[in-house]
This record gives structure tokens, sequence and C-alpha cells, in this order.
């Protein structure tokens, strides 16, 4: 994808399809972007403030050094290279009402995010809704990021939260998940979870790795790998998605969604979430 630069700090994308703001930033994978006016979203994301913006199939970008990054950066960020619309093909033939979650949203994309960000958000979403997760991770990131432009602040590495005691994290209000983002930082930190190797070996293996950190169930462990390393076959399962598989796939699990189960489980789950009527 060539993006026409209007200048370093913003570039316009042509012709880009299946990418709806609201969908994708909205779905429930992310935490740090929020709506400014219908078409216009402002994020933080890997120590940049980026604002996008979409207009039918014309794509704004503007950041710092958003030109020179974009191949680098942003455009996998945002998984941009992925044909999205070969693979809701490729899983409406799997399912007739698979193929209805894929036509209900079909602008969601599963972001790339940094391992360590994603890790330490849904370690903080347990038991959780979206305003308050928003709220905890503001707080942290305010108290122990640092300040990228006027009131805007990169997430706090692992390495600086390890270093912290539960005292520390008093401030940001985050109850009992204190104890489980302190637990995940000191692995990452210590070199216990390594996140190249989680990328790279077998899922099951992955995911009984991530489960050694303190606090870290099935439903973090699958979110971190779909979200924070780009594994397409994670298959998070909350209440939700659980209702909706009962009701919509009796007896089926990941499997039966092939190697895009993580992407199905995206449709699936904002289809359900928003029609509640039709699960059970």
């Amino acid at each position: 994808m060539i993006p026409q630069i209007i200048n370093d700090n913003q570039i316009i994308l042509e012709n880009v399809r299946d990418f709806d703001l609201d969908q994708t930033f909205n779905c429930g994978q992310c935490f740090r972007w929020n709506k400014i006016t219908e078409n216009l979203f402002v994020g933080v994301a890997f120590e940049k403030v980026v604002r996008i913006s979409v207009d039918k199939e014309k794509i704004v970008l503007n950041g710092p050094s958003i030109a020179t990054e974009f191949n680098s950066l942003w455009c996998d960020y945002f998984d941009l290279n992925t044909n999205y619309d070969k693979i809701k093909k490729s899983l409406s033939q799997i399912d007739s009402t698979l193929k209805i979650a894929c036509k209900y949203a079909p602008g969601i994309r599963i972001l790339k995010q940094d391992f360590w960000e994603a890790l330490c958000s849904f370690i903080i979403s347990q038991n959780n809704n979206i305003p308050r997760i928003k709220g905890i991770i503001e707080r942290l990131c305010a108290c122990f990021g640092q300040e990228i432009e006027s009131g805007f602040f990169s997430f706090p590495s692992y390495s600086t939260i390890a270093k912290l005691n539960k005292s520390d994290l008093a401030p940001i209000k985050c109850g009992f998940r204190d104890a489980y983002i302190l637990d995940a930082a000191q692995k990452i930190f210590s070199g216990d979870i390594c996140p190249q190797k989680l990328k790279s070996e077998d899922i099951n293996t992955a995911r009984t790795e991530l489960m050694k950190i303190k606090g870290v169930g099935p439903k973090v462990a699958e979110c971190t790998l779909l979200y924070g390393l780009h594994r397409l076959e994670a298959f998070p399962v909350d209440v939700w998605m659980k209702r909706a598989l009962e009701t919509f796939f009796p007896g089926k699990n990941a499997s039966y969604f092939g190697q895009y189960a993580g992407i199905a489980q995206q449709y699936i789950f904002h289809y359900s979430r928003m029609n509640p009527n039709l699960v059970k």
C-alpha cells in the first residue's frame, strides 16, 4: 500500500476497504483509542499520538513522523496488508450464522498491538467494564509513562513496572489486579516470559507459558495471543462468546473456525454483543 504523503506528519491512503474505525476500536480489542468526532479517532500506540479519520475508502493519518514510519510501523499496526475480504469469504463458507456475523461488522481489523501493553490491558480487563478499564489504563500511563504530548502519555514499559510494588500502584485503583500486573512485568523483565518465543512456538505451549503469570487464565492468555502477538488462531471466550457458541455453534470450539478463528471470534463477539436478544 503506497500512501500519498502530504507532509512528514500526514498521509492519505486511498481505496482502503474493510476498515471501519468504530468497529475496530470499539470491539473490545484495545483501550487507548477515543472517538473525537463522527469520523475522527485519536489514540496512543508505540509512544506516538495518532489521529485517524476515514471518509468512505480514504484514510487520513496524522502523527509525528507518520510518513517515514508508515511502512515500518503503522501499516503493520493497522494490519493493512491483510486481505480481510478474502478471509471473510472463507469464514462465510463455514457456517451461515458466521456469514451473517461477518456481514454485520465487516470493517473490523485485528490490530497488531504491543505485546506487553496487550497483556497488561487484558489483566486489567478481568471482571471489569470498558470505561473502568480505560480509566485504570489512563492512570497507569499518567503515573508511570512519559508525556509525549500535552495530556497524552506512553504506556509504561514492563521494566518500569517490574521495579514497583503494590503501594506504588495504589493511585491507579486497579484493585486485586495489582499483584497480577507486577508479576507479569517481573516475569517478562527476568526473561521467564519471552514474547518472541511465544510468537513462534506451538499455541498450546504459548498459552501454557502465559498462564504461569499470576492471575492469567485462559481468556487473558488467549486475548494476549490474539491482540498482542497476532496469533490469529487464538480464540478468546468470555461470557458473551460462551453464550454465542451455545446459541449458534453448539458443540463447536476454536478448531471449527480454522486458521482465522481469532478473526471469526471477533465478528461473532461483536454481532452477539450488539444483538443480545439473539443469544441465550
